[in-house]
Parts: C-alpha cells; structure tokens; sequence
C-alpha cells in the first residue's frame, strides 16, 4: 500500500514519521497559515489505476492518522470482499435458474432429461426387507462381474436349479435373516429362464463365496458359470412371479409387495414386453426404458388390484 502525503509517495512503513514531520512543519510560524486543519492525501491501492483519496488530520497525531486509514482500509476491504461474495452468488443463482429453465422448457418440449444412475442399476436389484442390497446379473458377462468384484466375504450367493440363471448377490447374507435369504431366493428364481418357459416354481439355493470358484475338475469353468463345493442352502418351490413398482425413489422389481410403493404384481404370459411396459410406465408415472430395465425377459402378465 502507499500512500502520497503533499504529492510525495511514502510507503506504509515509513508513514508514521511522514506525518510526524508533516506535524512538525504545520507548527512552524511561517507554515501556520498553510495548513487549515487537514493534510491532503492518497491511498494508492495494488490494483492498477486504483487510487482512493483521503485527508489527514493535522490535529492528531501520527499513529492516530495512521490508525483511522488503516480502519477506512479495513471497511473498504471488507466492503470488497462483501461485493465478491454477492456477485459469485448472484451469478451462482442465475447459473441455477437457468438450469432449472433448460429443464422446464425440455418439459415442455417433451423431451427427456437423462438423470445421473445408481451403480448398481447396472444389474437387476432391489433392497430387502432388512436393507440389504441384492444384485442379479444380466447376462453371462454380469455373472462372472458380480462374482469378480461385487462378491465378497460375509456375502450369499444363489442360483436357481435350472440352466440359464443369474448369479444373484445378497450382500452381507451372513446376518441375514431367514425371511430375506427366501426374499433373494424368489429373485433368482423369478429372473431365471423358468419365466420364458412358463414354469410356476423353481427350486434355489445359496453358498458362501469360500464354495465358489472358476475352476473344477475338468479345468476352467466357463462364462458366467462358476464351480460349487460344498453343502447348499436349498429353497424350495420358488414361486416364479415378481412385484414391480418404487423403491427408494427407482423403478425397481422385488419378490414381495411390500417392498416397494404402488407395487404390481406381474407373471410370465401375457403381453409382449415392450407393451406392457408402456401401460406400467403410465401406472408407474415413470419412464418406460427404466421399466423395461426392471422386468425379467418375455411376456408379461399384469395382475391388477383385486386379480388373482
């Protein structure tokens, strides 16, 4: 900071003895009539071309003079700071309004906002009873997916006893309780192959990741396949049928109503996929690709309130 005291640059540590010989000059007689009280003076700021002019009183003393600038440049700092914060606010509000106008008027379009997905919607899941995530592959690749990274100790992993089944993940099975082991169970049943077929039951099981490996006997077990030791915990006679509806604010499939909010029941036969997924979409209030992500592979029959 400098500052100019009868046109001379002084710096801010040399100011005080400035003034005092400014003091000392406004007391000589042949000065007197010189002075009225003030000294003129600047404050030139770092900021190029910025110069804040003030006056300095004669009456006081050096380090009082030097006090009340430094205060005026304490109320001017905080005055500065105060008008950064207002316009990065400001332009942070109009940043957001016109966000949220872009997304109204897509609305009003009807165009389609993509939003941002949970990882685990890149496979089938849903949450159970006690709040325990379970993931389902979609496909050989998922299979041996879930199993790499997703599978860990302290985990279930079931399988239905059918060919072309995906491997379904309880996480943090151990503790699980009896009513969620069956809840994950009746998921790996209803998203097997048994759907296509039109089965009505199907029994599962589920073993710990220590019985579970890609290799056998016979060598390296193929993709999405996996080798089994050891005793099973068996399930049997899964019902194949499936609720669809909200959970935790995503279209979701679970195997009991009350998982989910406005649940459908739905069961293999019926409609083409694709058509049904329009009228749940509707029922749902939902977008149709998430429902058609949720549902498991063939027709589908919708069993409305009140339909057994």
């Amino acid at each position: 900071m400098v500052f100019h005291v009868n046109d001379k640059q002084v710096d801010a540590k040399s100011f005080p003895s400035t003034l005092l010989r400014a003091s000392a000059e406004r007391e000589r007689p042949e000065n007197a009539e010189a002075f009225h009280g003030r000294i003129p003076a600047k404050q030139e700021s770092r900021a190029k071309g910025l110069r804040v002019e003030v006056e300095l009183d004669v009456r006081r003393s050096a380090m009082e003079n030097a006090s009340a600038c430094f205060e005026l440049a304490k109320k001017a700092a905080a005055k500065r700071n105060g008008a950064r914060e207002a316009i990065e606010k400001t332009q942070k509000e109009i940043a957001q309004a016109k966000e949220g106008a872009l997304v109204e008027g897509a609305k009003a379009k009807g165009i389609k906002m993509k939003r941002k997905r949970e990882w685990f919607e890149a496979f089938r899941w849903f949450y159970t009873s006690g709040g325990r995530l379970v993931l389902a592959g979609r496909d050989a690749k998922q299979n041996d997916l879930l199993y790499a990274r997703h599978l860990e100790d302290g985990d279930l992993f079931f399988h239905a006893d059918i060919q072309g089944a995906p491997a379904v993940v309880l996480k943090d099975g151990a503790k699980a309780g009896d009513g969620e082991k069956l809840q994950a169970a009746k998921f790996a049943a209803s998203f097997s192959s048994a759907w296509k077929i039109g089965a009505a039951e199907v029994d599962s099981y589920c073993v710990k990741k220590s019985q579970l490996g890609k290799h056998a006997q016979g060598g390296f077990v193929g993709k999405g396949g996996f080798a089994i030791e050891g005793a099973r915990e068996w399930f049997r006679k899964m019902k194949i049928e499936t609720y669809i509806g909200l959970q935790r604010g995503l279209v979701a499939c679970a195997p009991e109503q009350g998982l989910l909010e406005k649940a459908i029941r739905v069961l293999p036969g019926g409609d083409e996929k694709g058509r049904a997924a329009k009228f749940l979409a509707k029922k749902l209030s939902c977008d149709e690709s998430d429902v058609l992500s949720a549902l498991p592979s063939g027709k589908i029959k919708i069993m409305l309130l009140g339909e057994k």
